[in-house]
């Protein structure tokens, strides 16, 4: 009876250490994450300055009580990323005041040759007459070239 008693406890032990051992195991890796894109993978340094930029015609609507513009934007350097792209729309009276406006920053790098589209959102306001766009980057101005289509 002793022995069996003895025997019991000494399992239990065991099996109470197995236990505390396998929680202390750091969790399994995850699985392997599928290889990143070409364009993902390659780091393009960014644009010191001047940066260039082709842009399509803005296209804007009504939507309920907005004005939404999209302009599809291409990095046309062959060298240089453009770190930090910001759109902004300003919307201005008949008096030449400013009324209202948006802004667009692209938070990734924009990689040479890469198109993206951008959404500028404006609340309607009745006085709203004419609209103007400037480009900018986090390294410096940037000068735009009007394209057909990209």
């Amino acid at each position: 009876m002793k022995k069996q008693l003895m025997l019991a406890c000494a399992s239990a032990a065991l099996l109470l250490t197995s236990v505390a051992a396998e929680q202390a195991k750091p969790a399994a890796a995850p699985a392997q994450q599928p290889a990143p894109a070409a364009s993902q993978a390659k780091f393009v340094p960014p644009i010191r300055g001047q940066a260039e930029l082709g842009f399509t015609k803005p296209v804007t609507k009504r939507v309920k009580d907005e004005i939404v513009t999209t302009i599809k934007v291409k990095n046309l350097s062959t060298t240089g990323s453009i770190a930090g792209l910001k759109v902004e729309e300003y919307w201005y009276d008949k008096a030449g005041d400013p009324v209202t406006g948006d802004r667009f920053m692209y938070r990734k790098p924009l990689l040479p040759g890469e198109v993206i589209e951008v959404t500028l959102r404006t609340p309607v306001n009745p006085k709203m007459d004419r609209n103007q766009y400037n480009f900018s980057h986090a390294n410096g101005p940037i000068k735009t070239k009007a394209m057909p289509k990209l």
